[in-house]
């Protein structure tokens, strides 16, 4: 692998350069068409059979080793976030509005990277690299489902991919078996209510102090009635019931999301949650509309695709820890991959050490320690070439 790692070591400034250009030229899920055009190009120029417009702005390019054996599949997102950059680099987004913002931009160049090294490894690769550069990971239904069903995976026998992650220590390498990352689901309520004047409140039905009393009541939901060892979580992000200072308002919307790991107990949170709807209206004389839209399903890793992830990090150049990560609530589309075929999904710390904070994933200043980008690009291209070797021997 000595060979790999100087390789990539030689194309880090291109990597890092790679990873500015994505940074400053964001475009959101579904609208990535000039993201798209640019890994087309990219990978042309290396010789790769390209496929684009897969299941929307997706994008697949195929690396034929000189030995015959399976197929891994590399998998690396490219859309942004609507958020206004508020970083000083001098590569920020000139997109005003749009920004990556949870380190996509990391994850392609990286991918790109990789790819222009193994190119000139054929002689080394037994059997098949498809580089999925997918589209709209952000935004559900995101466009790993839509890749599937246009045959993103058609041929593969395992997938890997990495998430660079912003609060994890630079070095460090998460991995997890099982269920790694939530579902996340979103629940819109709107309460109807009859409004009136401020002054004379009893002449109304409130829908603001029913909102309120909603609030309280949906917290009971996890507290209460969901077993404390397993994990959930029920949001409000968002209360909006507009009007003037001496008007109750008609009406009052609430939005919110839902985290769970357990499909039981995701069904049972959706049901639920209308129940305490429509009690908590039924008690003011108020209706209600109530929607629950579900996002992606829950990500859960493969056992022996993980222990071999966890095994190859372990030697990789700039890891320094390789650790058990804990579940997290937030979502990713990946998941339906390792719905169809196996593989893991594991984490590369991207937090520079001199950093005094790091910023969260979706937050405004939020930015990477590019060494990342050359750590995961080693521990992702190890995998591949260690697992086509291993499988091709079988």
């Amino acid at each position: 692998m000595e060979r790999l790692y100087s390789k990539l070591d030689n194309i880090y400034e291109d990597i890092v350069e790679i990873r500015r250009y994505l940074h400053q030229n964001p475009e959101l899920s579904f609208e990535e068409e000039k993201t798209a055009a640019y890994i087309i190009d990219f990978h042309k120029k290396l010789g790769h059979e390209v496929k684009g417009n897969i299941g929307g702005n997706g994008v697949l390019a195929f690396l034929e080793g000189d030995k015959p054996g399976p197929t891994v599949a590399l998998r690396a997102d490219f859309d942004a976030l609507p958020i206004k950059e508020e970083t000083d680099v001098p590569y920020k987004s000139v997109n005003n509005g749009v920004m990556h913002a949870c380190g996509h931009d990391g994850h392609t160049a990286t991918l790109l990277g990789l790819a222009q090294v193994l190119n000139q490894m054929k002689t080394e690769i037994a059997g098949t690299i498809v580089f999925l550069h997918q589209h709209a990971e952000e935004l559900p239904p995101g466009g790993a489902i839509s890749m599937i069903e246009d045959g993103c995976l058609d041929g593969v026998d395992a997938i890997f991919g990495t998430h660079l992650q912003a609060q994890m220590p630079l070095g460090e390498i998460g991995y997890r078996t099982g269920p790694l990352q939530a579902a996340p689901d979103r629940f819109d309520i709107k309460i109807k209510g009859e409004g009136g004047h401020g002054a004379m409140p009893h002449d109304t039905k409130d829908s603001i102090v029913i909102g309120g009393q909603l609030i309280n009541n949906l917290q009971q939901i996890v507290s209460r009635k969901v077993d404390p060892l397993d994990s959930a979580v029920v949001s409000i992000c968002n209360f909006e019931a507009k009007g003037p200072y001496n008007v109750i308002a008609d009406s009052a919307q609430l939005t919110g999301t839902v985290r769970t790991f357990k499909e039981e107990t995701r069904n049972y949170i959706e049901h639920e949650i209308e129940n305490v709807v429509k009690g908590t209206c039924q008690v003011s004389h108020a209706s209600y509309e109530y929607t629950y839209t579900r996002g992606y399903p829950t990500l859960i890793n493969h056992k022996e695709e993980t222990e071999f992830v966890k095994e190859i990090a372990e030697n990789v150049p700039g890891v320094v820890a390789v650790k058990e990560t804990p579940p997290i609530m937030g979502g990713e589309d990946y998941a339906y991959y390792l719905q169809h075929v196996k593989g893991t999904f594991f984490f590369t710390g991207a937090k520079n050490p001199e950093w005094e904070k790091a910023y969260p994933h979706h937050h405004p200043k939020f930015d990477l320690d590019e060494k990342a980008l050359l750590i995961a690009a080693k521990a992702l291209g190890k995998t591949a070439l260690e697992y086509l070797k291993d499988q091709a021997k079988e």
